[in-house]
């Protein structure tokens, strides 16, 4: 009986053991696909064709730092600096008003399967300008020299996603999605934003993968928002402004690593570039892109 009794503990504490080390792979590949499913960074000469105003270059630089990321828990917390400039054609080649985003993000494991995948993240992002003119000038016309942008938002999104091995033999595909909504009025904003900007957005971004055996060969992306808070001029039907949408499309060569080249198309009904939000265009954009893309499994 004492021989038994000991065996039977031997084997569960075994058990939990197995269960452990399988818990913390889990929450590893997990965190692994959080890095994986961030935003790109691009730069693009000419920058968006189809803009009001004329562009040098531009370029976007984004990344996420994990300050809390262990495979011993099923959530994960990282900083996420994002910062965007435009390069005007001018003289001097000015960017007049950068769009410096800085903020944090909440990952938290919703499932145990990577292959089919399920989160959900919780951001808190500052959006401004570092300008600290009037936004509107006396003429009533937005001050794009030297106006003020600020706006503070959450973002909740639920992230789900499928990896299809069996589509190919020498590689595979995934399907990935995150829909989510972004909340701006509980915090502080420049005033002139009020009744005339999306402040209340829900968002629907969606990713085809494609994998060959050693690295991420592309993807093509689509990103859709739509403004449904009130404003002044626009009805909730006034797709024109409330609209932003973009398709794009990243591939990477054998020889690169870590980049893709990009060409994407999209329209802006507001422009997220801090106080030309104003500004409605279609657009394309080409160029090279760069994210955390996934090697052999």
């Amino acid at each position: 009986m004492k021989t038994s009794g000991l065996m039977m503990l031997v084997y569960a504490l075994s058990a939990v053991s197995v269960k452990a080390q399988n818990q913390q792979e889990i929450n590893n590949d997990f965190i692994q696909l959080y890095k994986e499913n961030t935003e790109l960074s691009f730069i693009a000469p000419r920058g968006e064709i189809g803009a009001p105003g004329k562009y040098v270059i531009n370029g976007r630089l984004t990344t996420s730092y994990f300050l809390l990321a262990t495979e011993k828990l099923p959530v994960a917390f990282a900083v996420v600096p994002d910062f965007t400039v435009r390069v005007r054609e001018e003289k001097s080649a000015g960017v007049r008003t950068p769009s410096f985003k800085m903020g944090g993000a909440l990952f938290v494991r919703l499932d145990r399967s990577v292959p089919d995948y399920k989160y959900a993240t919780l951001k808190f992002t500052h959006h401004s300008n570092g300008q600290d003119g009037e936004a509107i000038n006396p003429d009533g016309s937005i001050n794009t020299m030297t106006g003020n942008f600020a706006t503070n938002y959450l973002t909740l999104s639920y992230h789900f996603g499928t990896d299809l091995h069996k589509q190919r033999k020498n590689g595979y595909y995934s399907l990935n999605h995150e829909a989510g909504f972004e909340w701006h009025k509980w915090f502080r904003y420049e005033k002139a934003l009020k009744d005339n900007y999306g402040f209340s957005r829900f968002l629907y971004n969606f990713s085809l993968r494609n994998y060959q055996p050693a690295k991420e060969q592309w993807r093509l992306n689509t990103e859709i928002s739509y403004a449904v808070n009130r404003m002044t001029e626009y009805t909730l039907s006034s797709i024109k402004k409330r609209l932003n949408a973009e398709l794009s499309f990243h591939f990477s060569f054998p020889f690169m690593s870590n980049a893709y080249l990009m060409a994407a198309a999209g329209y802006y009904g507001e422009d997220p570039y801090n106080i030309y939000y104003r500004d409605k265009y279609s657009y394309l954009r080409f160029g090279i892109s760069s994210g955390i893309l996934r090697g052999k499994k």
